[in-house]
C-alpha cells in the first residue's frame, strides 16, 4: 500500500499547504483501495503513525521555514529527516517526524522503509485562510508530482 499523509494547520495561511495537497490528491478520483490511500493528518503526529502502519511506501507533504526562497520544494527520505521525540506532556508535541521516529522501532517491518517527505518553503504562517502566491504555485507542482507517483505507483502494484 502507498499511504499519502498531508500535514499542516489550515488556519495558519501556508503551513495548511499539506492538507490542501492532500485534499486535491483526494478529489482527483482515485478508487480507494488496499494500494493507494490519501490522509489529512491536519497537525497530529499521532494520526501519522498510525496511518502510515501497513503502507509498504510513505510520502509525507508539509510546509517548512528554513530561509529558503518561498515555495521552495524540498523532496527528501524519510530516514534522514527523523527526529527522535523530546518528552513533553502534550500529543500536539508529538510531530510526524517523531511518527517516523516511532513507527519504526514500533512496528518495525510493519512501518514503511520507503519514505518521501515534500516541504514547500512558507511565506507566511500568520493567521488566515489562503496560501501566498508562491506556495500555491509550488502546491500544484507537489500535487502534479505525487499524482504521478499515485498513478505509477497503482500500475505497478498486483490487484489485492
Amino acid at each position: 500500500m502507498l499511504a499519502v499523509i498531508g500535514c499542516g494547520n489550515l488556519n495558519r495561511c501556508d503551513d495548511g499547504v499539506g492538507v490542501i495537497i492532500a485534499r486535491r490528491l483526494m478529489a482527483i478520483g482515485f478508487e480507494p483501495s488496499r494500494r493507494i490511500r490519501v490522509f489529512d493528518a491536519g497537525t497530529n503526529g499521532m494520526d501519522v503513525l498510525f496511518q502510515a502502519r501497513g503502507a509498504r511506501k510513505l510520502v509525507i507533504i508539509d510546509a517548512c521555514a528554513s530561509g529558503a526562497e518561498p515555495g521552495a520544494v524540498f523532496e527528501a527520505p524519510g530516514g534522514a529527516l527523523e527526529n527522535h521525540p523530546t518528552p513533553s506532556y502534550t500529543l500536539h508535541d508529538f510531530r510526524w517526524d517523531h511518527a517516523l521516529y516511532a513507527g519504526r522501532r514500533i512496528w518495525a517491518n510493519d512501518f514503511p522503509d520507503d519514505v518521501t517527505v515534500f516541504l514547500i518553503e512558507a511565506q507566511t504562517l500568520g493567521l488566515g485562510f489562503e496560501l501566498s502566491a508562491p506556495v500555491a504555485r509550488a502546491a500544484d507542482i507537489v500535487t502534479a508530482r505525487i499524482s504521478q507517483l499515485m498513478e505509477a505507483y497503482s500500475a505497478s502494484e498486483p490487484a489485492p
